[in-house]
């Protein structure tokens, strides 16, 4: 009897062993065994970004993280750091060039330093709407502008949005190329926007981002720059009167990674990533578009005065940063064409 005991308890404890191993089972395609996932190995991964958490771009961010948190069964993780708490993003772009940092929202001037063709998307009026835009980042030429990040150690795994720009100041009204004299502006640390203010009879100059808003209170700057979801987002309207829709340049902010840390990851990892970059960068370039003219209405009706200044006007007085442009890069006037041809597809 006590053999016997002895016996039922030696199977009961196979037993046991077996299933904590997973004898006998099939992972499902989803959600599964999370070890499969990565290897067993796990990665948590740094993403910093300018804008603030009131941001559309922080909001399709923590939908990235989540998602990604989730499909990989927790094998991945992500911390977002916005309002450029982890520096500027020319301190960013370094930290990911040198490796120590993992990822970052890499505006389009700044992607500009290290992958000049890019440059081109912000030519002065190069764009009507955002429809034609897409047409030109979702093409071999939006793989093209980026090629040469992989000298700097970098990836871009997609186009996010940050918008066509629209002009704001606290002095007067602007309705055409001559209003914008004397007034002192903020721009980005981006060589193309500054050249179009220099060319419009304004005083550019770049800021941090997020010393912005104290300097326009303060009266440092006249006006600034930006998409209305940053001005949205940022209450400029409680610091600026005047909000002009010029349109006058496109710019995105794009997911970079640093390709140190990119290339430590397996290749469900990079698939993951690569897969909810592009869905959420296409979340967020919707959200964009869908809210810009409630934004508009909220801004208008906080006082804000908005007006349309001749956008014809303003092309003939920023010509000459084309002609700059072209004298500047060899490849630039065929690039500006092609992608000039396929917008208007």
């Amino acid at each position: 009897m006590k053999k016997k005991l002895i016996a039922l308890m030696m199977v009961a404890i196979l037993a046991l062993s077996l299933a904590a191993c997973g004898g006998g089972s099939s992972d499902s395609a989803e959600g599964g065994d999370s070890n499969a996932f990565a290897g067993g190995q796990t990665f948590s991964i740094k993403i910093g970004h300018s804008d603030t958490t009131g941001n559309l771009i922080h909001a399709s961010l923590e939908n990235f993280k989540a998602y990604v948190e989730e499909q990989s069964g927790g094998a991945v993780t992500v911390d977002i750091y916005a309002a450029e708490q982890l520096g500027s993003n020319a301190e960013m772009a370094e930290m990911i060039e040198m490796g120590s940092l993992d990822a970052m929202m890499m505006p389009q001037g700044q992607e500009a330093t290290l992958a000049p063709k890019i440059n081109a998307l912000g030519l002065p009026f190069l764009f009507s709407d955002y429809e034609s835009v897409y047409k030109v980042l979702d093409s071999e030429i939006g793989d093209e502008l980026v090629e040469d990040l992989a000298n700097h150690n970098m990836i871009q795994l997609a186009y996010w949005e940050n918008g066509l720009r629209q002009t704001t100041n606290s002095k007067k009204a602007i309705n055409g190329p001559d209003d914008f004299k004397g007034l002192k502006i903020r721009t980005p640390e981006d060589a193309m926007t500054i050249a179009i203010f220099t060319a419009l009879g304004a005083s550019p100059s770049p800021l941090a981002f997020s010393e912005l808003y104290l300097a326009l209170q303060q009266g440092t700057f006249d006006g600034q720059e930006n998409p209305i979801a940053n001005i949205h987002a940022n209450n400029f309207q409680d610091v600026q009167k005047y909000l002009a829709m010029t349109n006058h340049k496109y710019e995105c902010k794009n997911m970079i990674f640093s390709l140190t840390s990119w290339n430590k990851y397996p290749e469900d990892v990079q698939n993951l990533l690569l897969e909810a970059a592009k869905k959420f960068g296409d979340e967020h370039r919707q959200a964009i578009v869908d809210s810009e003219e409630t934004q508009l209405k909220e801004l208008e009706d906080a006082g804000m005065e908005v007006t349309y200044p001749d956008i014809e006007a303003l092309k003939a007085a920023t010509a000459s940063v084309y002609d700059d442009f072209y004298a500047q890069n060899d490849w630039a006037e065929d690039l500006v064409a092609r992608i000039q041809a396929k917008a208007a597809e």
